[in-house]
């Protein structure tokens, strides 16, 4: 098989955790088919890009000049399609955050190729192999690549980053010009609390209608303080305007695989179950014991969350302590 290119999402100069998982993905296929993986940057003219040979790295190449500082669609996609045409690769890979949904369609658009998105496992048999879930998370979806190249987008959690000695060898690539595009990305608006985002945090705590008002939304802050963890919200919690969308999960916000969620007060109908049912373990607090959460909770406790959710966080922070 030949390469796999990785585009690797950086944010203030540095990689972020996504893409050390869709290096661990591509890194997983590259073995298994006898390949290199090559990564990509984008923008960071000070990332460090030389410490990524121990993430699964073969050659990374960092493109970067001030149009690129911003993730602007129509240049970002335009330099990935050309570093795809300067390398023999067979799958380019691209992690399924906000950023990643946008670009990897407009990737295999340019490349004139299939897109298998949103994929949670990869395989070679004889041909590249891709898994996905369906359905809200009943089925999953088994396909395997036909086409020559292929665009993939990893959705985050479903690789553990690697880490190893291996150093890679790092590039500086040309980034395209003159393709300024029809619309500008000119800032980024930051939000006055730094807050994790559900879609990379490893545990998210989620709270839904059942904490009744939105300042009772503290027990899910405090206990996602405890944690460490990211806060989550159900659709009726966002549209009551208890929470931003940005913490929505669900089919109309964001789909998030942690490896420890937590549903409090969240009833689990199946918009809220599309965006979190593969979560590794799914934790449910809820008083009403016939709620569809259960159905795909590994530990559920029924019962009032106004009690247990303050004695959980205090054992939580007391463990810590110790």
């Amino acid at each position: 098989m030949a390469g796999v290119l990785v585009v690797l999402e950086q944010r203030d100069g540095k990689i972020k955790r996504v893409g050390h998982e869709a290096l661990a993905a591509a890194r997983a296929l590259a073995d298994a088919a006898g390949g290199e993986v090559h990564g990509l940057v984008i923008g960071g003219r000070s990332v460090a890009a030389d410490g990524l040979g121990a993430f699964g790295a073969d050659r990374v190449t960092v493109a970067s000049d001030d149009a690129t500082e911003l993730y602007q669609p129509e240049l970002y996609s335009a330099t990935v399609a050309d570093a795809e045409k300067m390398g023999d690769y067979a799958a380019v890979l691209i992690s399924a955050t906000a950023l990643g949904r946008d670009l990897a369609p407009r990737v295999a658009a340019k490349l004139d190729c299939p897109l298998a998105a949103d994929v949670t496992e990869l395989s070679y048999d004889n041909g590249i192999v891709v898994k996905r879930p369906a359905y809200s998370g009943k089925a999953t979806y088994t396909l395997r690549v036909t086409s020559p190249l292929v665009v993939i987008s990893v959705r985050p959690n479903a690789y553990a980053p690697l880490e190893s000695d291996k150093a890679g060898t790092i590039g500086e690539g040309a980034v395209t010009a003159g393709r300024e595009g029809r619309a500008v990305t000119t800032a980024i608006k930051q939000p006055e609390r730094a807050a994790l985002d559900v879609t990379e945090a490893s545990i998210v705590v989620a709270g839904g209608r059942g904490l009744k008002d939105a300042e009772h939304f503290t027990l899910v802050e405090n206990l996602a303080d405890a944690l460490g963890a990211a806060v989550g919200a159900s659709r009726a919690v966002v549209d009551a305007g208890w929470r931003p969308h940005s913490e929505q999960v669900g089919q109309t916000g964001k789909t998030v695989s942690p490896g420890l969620y937590f549903a409090l007060g969240i009833s689990g109908a199946v918009q809220h179950l599309a965006g979190m049912r593969t979560a590794k373990v799914i934790v449910a607090i809820n008083k009403d014991a016939d709620a569809p959460i259960f159905k795909v909770a590994d530990y559920g406790i029924v019962g009032d969350l106004f009690e247990i959710v303050p004695r959980l966080t205090d054992e939580i922070r007391a463990l810590k302590e110790h």
